[in-house]
């Protein structure tokens, strides 16, 4: 009887005239202390924190401090990665003319850490801790991680790429099994 006066009370309330517990976290059918577990405090999602520079010995060195250092944090190190080096030509022109006095072949190399789940009272800490640390000639971007990240660390094969479009031009694979 105590559920009908509930049920008439409610006015049609279905969780309540069939005594089902109440349940914000996600769907109707996950227990009440999952939303315990849930951070009061806001998280990001996924971020990059890509590391620049000129010197590889350097760079390596600091990518492996900052990796220590967000371990010691307690902050969850998903991935690193190491991007393909960048090759860049630079020519010095004597003055006033188009005469090249020097060439010089320089390397920018690149090293990614990825986190997650980095609280928003955590990061001010670790990206001051990270600037301040940052040796001369890297440069630190954190940004959130986006799908091209993910095509950026692959060196693509030319010589598959041409034995696949040579497959192609002869009419595709054959479907038959043999």
């Amino acid at each position: 009887m105590n559920v009908i006066k509930t049920f008439f009370l409610k006015q049609s309330n279905v969780k309540t005239f069939f005594n089902l517990p109440k349940c914000t976290y996600g769907s109707l059918y996950e227990p009440d202390y999952l939303q315990g577990l849930k951070s009061k405090v806001p998280l990001y999602d996924t971020l990059n924190i890509q590391l620049k520079g000129y010197d590889y010995p350097v760079l390596e060195s600091y990518q492996k401090f900052v990796h220590n250092l967000l371990r010691n944090m307690d902050v969850n190190v998903e991935e690193c990665w190491a991007v393909p080096a960048q090759h860049m030509q630079m020519s010095l022109y004597k003055p006033k003319s188009e005469i090249v006095s020097a060439q010089h072949l320089l390397r920018i190399y690149e090293r990614t850490v990825q986190i997650t789940d980095v609280s928003t009272l955590q990061l001010p800490i670790i990206l001051r801790a990270i600037e301040s640390s940052l040796p001369a000639g890297v440069t630190v971007t954190v940004r959130p991680h986006e799908d091209s990240d993910e095509e950026v660390r692959y060196i693509p094969d030319s010589e598959l790429n041409t034995l696949k479009q040579e497959l192609e031009d002869l009419g595709g694979p054959s479907r038959t099994k043999k």
